[in-house]
């Protein structure tokens, strides 16, 4: 014979059974700290998904990862054509070439980083309708997986530096933290487009569009200090194109390996302003991802 199944107290809500009974809702979201410990206890999973994710990317393709390195280079080379020859910025840049390239692979990071933030949760409803987990670990994770390809990335950098007359010396440990804090600001970004995009896949679309008018405000082929310079620009404007977050860590990691690239350059305060975009971002786009955790998945 089963069990017959509790029933309430006479006049006892449905709420009030629960709570008797210590049930809790399906998904609730946990606290902030129980859900920061959560996350933690599944970085293994964050790490193997994103990697695999990593390895999968190009598994179609006949030069599978090469495409990894090739995309930012062909981006790189069609750049070089339009605005260092046919537009001639590279007579207002020295060594220009080391400039737009670090320029594209660093912005590329970014918007890689928004892009797969845009699609982590939309792109994964049956694993997040399947499996209880935190859901921050997919945007987590695929931001994890751009800096992987970063990290690949930049060793065809600094070979192109090197082969353009730029040798290693000490101010290239600059780059690690400018990319440390750049990484910390695309994940709080990937997490918040992850929040959006779940409720809106729309999104998705724009974000390319939105994404290409941001990267010609970041000085990814031009100088932002030469227009400020030899232009009459409006106050706001100009704080605008030198404090834009993806202008800032592209002229740190472009201080930090061009040795024509000098401070004069930089924007006052340039490493507090990167500092606080990614604790701006980092925090806030979590934070603003964990307060809807329990409507991830559902309608």
């Amino acid at each position: 014979m089963g069990t017959a199944p509790p029933s309430g107290l006479p006049g006892e809500t449905p709420r009030e059974f629960a709570l008797r009974h210590g049930l809790t809702v399906s998904g609730q979201r946990p606290s902030l700290g129980a859900y920061v410990r959560q996350l933690w206890a599944r970085r293994h999973f964050i790490t193997a998904f994103a990697t695999a994710k990593l390895t999968a990317q190009y598994s179609q393709a006949k030069l599978g990862q090469l495409w990894q390195l090739m995309t930012p280079l062909l981006n790189a080379a069609v750049y070089y054509f339009i605005f260092g020859i046919l537009l001639g910025t590279s007579k207002q840049v020295p060594d220009f070439v080391p400039f737009l390239v670090t320029g594209v692979f660093i912005w590329t990071f970014t918007a890689n980083s928004i892009m797969a933030g845009t699609k982590a949760i939309s792109g994964n409803l049956g694993l997040v309708r399947a499996v209880h987990f935190p859901r921050a670990a997919l945007p987590v994770a695929f931001a994890l997986q751009q800096f992987q390809q970063l990290l690949f990335s930049m060793g065809v950098l600094l070979l192109i530096l090197m082969g353009f007359g730029e040798f290693p010396e000490p101010s290239w440990l600059l780059a690690v933290p400018a990319l440390a804090l750049q990484a910390a600001f695309n994940t709080g970004l990937a997490m918040a487009m992850a929040r959006i995009s779940a409720r809106t896949p729309d999104v998705a679309q724009l974000m390319p569009f939105l994404l290409r008018t941001w990267m010609y405000a970041s000085g990814v082929m031009w100088s932002i200090s030469t227009i400020l310079k030899d232009h009459d620009l409006p106050e706001w404007v100009m704080l605008a194109l030198q404090y834009n977050p993806a202008a800032v860590y592209i002229d740190l990691v472009r201080f930090a390996l061009i040795d024509s690239y000098t401070s004069a350059q930089l924007p006052p305060h340039v490493w507090a302003v990167a500092l606080g975009w990614a604790a701006l971002c980092g925090v806030g786009g979590f934070m603003y991802f964990w307060k809807a955790e329990e409507r991830y998945g559902r309608g």
